[in-house]
């Protein structure tokens, strides 16, 4: 389904018939595909919302308009285009940046944070390689960057699907989706983040090293921290089935007691 949203056309996928909200939100430009292997196990569960972010898959909006803060306007404006007044929200990669600033500005709307392979934050020296090699050759950067992501073995097929993914976005909208970022040296207010969160992350990520993960957990006062030793940096993918027992697990043991999420309104069509 697409949503007009914040001046921009936003491919919206949205199923499941769970009692509580699980909205996902990708990585650079990677579509709302990144969670579909995920979504498929939580659906009887959860009711499941991802979306393509502007600059990727088949969403359409000015490239001239990405910036951090319209990143988050869209995802408050998805959520309120579907009626969503409360939700879990996840983050990956990239994504994270976006998911963890809109949680740390209306913390009302969200009974909990996910953040998978997450960055804490924008740098230009880390994310120079991918804006320049966008601009310069788009298809060799994401051979490179699926081929860094996924170091599990036997995934032949998997980094293929990922490059597809991948590829489907226009390569200014990838360098440019980086370089906002970096131009306002991102860092979300971890230390201010007041609901439940999980930081799950990938023993064998090059992209996003641990111990940035481990520092993330540090900081948010709620936070637990689960390590998923054989996975690499897109774990929503590669390690679906972990990620889902991992995300349930913490539930619960965090989630709302029934009364009080009726109350506040966990799950509204």
């Amino acid at each position: 389904m697409f949503h007009h949203v914040n001046g921009a056309v936003i491919n919206v996928a949205d199923f499941g018939d769970g009692d509580h909200v699980f909205v996902a939100h990708g990585g650079w430009v990677g579509s709302w595909e990144l969670w579909q292997q995920p979504f498929e196990l939580m659906q009887k569960d959860w009711r499941c919302v991802s979306y393509d972010h502007r600059g990727s898959g088949a969403t359409w909006a000015d490239v001239s308009t990405i910036t951090p803060d319209t990143l988050v306007d869209d995802l408050m404006g998805v959520l309120d285009a579907l009626n969503i007044e409360r939700c879990v929200l996840a983050g990956e990669s990239l994504g994270g940046l976006t998911c963890a600033t809109a949680v740390r500005r209306y913390p009302e709307r969200f009974d909990g944070l996910v953040l998978v392979d997450a960055s804490p934050r924008a740098r230009r020296e880390s994310m120079h390689p991918l804006i320049d090699g966008s601009r310069r050759d788009f298809p060799a950067t994401v051979q490179w960057f699926v081929d860094a992501c996924v170091p599990e073995k036997d995934a032949e097929h998997l980094k293929r699907w990922g490059r597809q993914i991948l590829l489907r976005a226009d390569p200014e909208a990838a360098a440019r989706i980086l370089e906002c970022h970096c131009e306002e040296a991102t860092t979300p207010d971890f230390a201010g983040i007041a609901v439940a969160t999980l930081v799950l992350h990938g023993r064998l990520d090059h992209i996003i090293p641990l111990e940035l993960a481990e520092e993330v957990a540090r900081l948010i006062p709620h936070a637990t921290m689960r390590v998923l030793d054989d996975a690499g940096h897109v774990p929503t993918v590669t390690r679906p089935h972990e990620v889902v027992d991992a995300i349930n697990a913490w539930w619960a043991s965090v989630r709302p007691s029934p009364a009080k999420g009726a109350a506040d309104g966990a799950r509204a069509h």
